[in-house]
């Protein structure tokens, strides 16, 4: 059975996690930054940096929410980036900070379901996923979609949640998630079953070599696990075949 924010409601995953995201919105990039103590900043720019090494022209940022990995992933200076989210709320945030910064001609937001993605096949030199494939409700069936969208020999990049292995990193960590981090989320964001759906939707994924098996299954070829911070965080990597 898979996670859901809200476990009194009976709308599907996909449902319930746009409207999380559209309530909390609002206070999502201040979140982000102030309960991961900035230390997401730095995890976005080792997952940019490699990118970078890709050199893409055209890259799909999926679950883009507020547009902060779309906006540090034109280091890699690629033409175009294409965000999509099913989140309006997250969407409307992040091109007014798009906007702001006079982004528009360099990356464009748009509503976007990652399990039905409205472009033609082999159309972008890379994808990139910033702590959103957790959320999907059918993650193979996501992941999928991102390999057909991909062009031959092109690079996928997700950046995920994962979970510490060792003593006593492990123990402060799942004492942190659990009774924490749903506290200061509930307060600041006024929506507790957000941050308590995070930590179980962390607990409930296949990360590591899990995550690795599933790309593997699906069609990716030199899958790579590099594991941040002690392992709280990951970046996998993958390519489509040429």
């Amino acid at each position: 059975m898979s996670v859901v924010p809200y476990k009194d409601q009976s709308e599907n995953k996909k449902k319930q996690v746009a409207t999380m995201f559209n309530n909390i919105s609002h206070k999502y990039d201040f979140l982000n930054h102030f309960l991961s103590l900035g230390i997401d900043i730095r995890w976005r720019k080792k997952a940019v940096k490699m990118l970078k090494e890709h050199q893409p022209e055209l890259v799909l940022d999926i679950a883009t929410g507020t547009g902060d990995f779309a906006i540090a992933a034109l280091e890699a200076d690629p033409k175009k980036i294409y965000g999509v989210d099913i989140s309006e709320g997250m969407l409307s945030y992040g091109k007014e900070k798009i906007k702001k910064k006079g982004l528009e001609e360099k990356i464009e937001l748009a509503i976007g379901d990652s399990e039905d993605l409205q472009f033609e096949d082999n159309f972008f030199d890379s994808v990139i996923v910033s702590f959103g494939v957790r959320n999907f409700e059918n993650l193979e069936r996501g992941l999928e979609e991102m390999l057909r969208v991909l062009k031959p020999g092109g690079k996928l990049i997700v950046l995920e949640f994962s979970k510490p292995k060792r003593f006593p990193l492990k123990q402060g960590y799942n004492f942190y998630f659990k009774y924490i981090l749903p506290g200061i989320g509930k307060l600041i964001s006024k929506d507790q079953s957000a941050y308590t759906y995070l930590p179980e939707s962390v607990q409930a994924f296949p990360d590591g070599q899990d995550f690795l098996s599933i790309l593997n299954k699906i069609g990716y070829i030199r899958t790579q696990d590099r594991p941040l911070t002690f392992g709280i965080c990951s970046i996998y990597s993958a390519y489509k075949e040429e």
